[in-house]
């Protein structure tokens, strides 16, 4: 399930907010300027299904999204798991590529249609970690400090929305914020769920 949860910057250990409402999570994520929504799914995203397939399922919400905030590219990141040492030494890469606090030139706009990530937004003194799974819309304003985690077994396939070719092009802080923080697997292990928070658990 989507998951949203917020500590203090120099408190990771200390959550403030832990819910898996849509509604709480939009109306949290809102008061941050960043957009949370949904989008009906149709259909599913196995090894091998292509970008054009992926696209095609989404035409109308896409084409209306590019419209209403100008975005004139779109491409779709897919990965998925590997078995076997060679798997695993490609996944821990992966991971790692942007699991160090970055900020983009532009808005960050992400569509799950399949799998799970993690995007870690540095805001206001406090770390919101949106945990997207298939049927999210997440958009972050360009200059947000953030970084994302994939998991140990990265699966996911998004739709990427951007306004310019290098859109995509991270400005690394070089702030060590994110080793700080629980990574996606502690988020959504069971213990975590019986965590208390200021503010109430959904």
């Amino acid at each position: 399930m989507t998951l949203l949860q917020v500590m203090p910057e120099d408190a990771p250990e200390s959550v403030l907010l832990r819910t898996h409402d849509h509604g709480r999570i939009a109306e949290t994520l809102r008061d941050c300027s960043v957009s949370f929504s949904r989008w009906p799914l149709r259909g599913t995203v196995a090894p091998g299904t292509s970008q054009e397939e992926v696209l095609a399922r989404y035409r109308t919400e896409v084409d209306e999204l590019c419209a209403r905030q100008g975005l004139g590219l779109v491409d779709v990141a897919q990965l998925h798991p590997e078995e076997g040492p060679e798997g695993e030494e490609w996944a821990a890469k992966a991971r790692s590529t942007f699991l160090e606090e970055h900020r983009h030139a532009e808005d960050e706009v992400r569509f799950f249609a399949h799998g799970t990530g993690c995007f870690y937004l540095h805001l206001d003194g406090r770390v919101h970690a949106v945990v997207c799974e298939a049927g999210d819309l997440l958009s972050v304003p360009a200059g947000t400090r953030h970084w994302f985690d994939m998991g140990p077994r990265p699966e996911f396939a998004a739709i990427r929305f951007f306004e310019k070719e290098d859109g995509w092009v991270g400005d690394f802080t070089g702030d060590p914020i994110a080793q700080r923080f629980p990574r996606l697997d502690a988020l959504l292990a069971p213990q975590a769920a019986t965590d208390t928070a200021t503010g109430g658990t959904t």
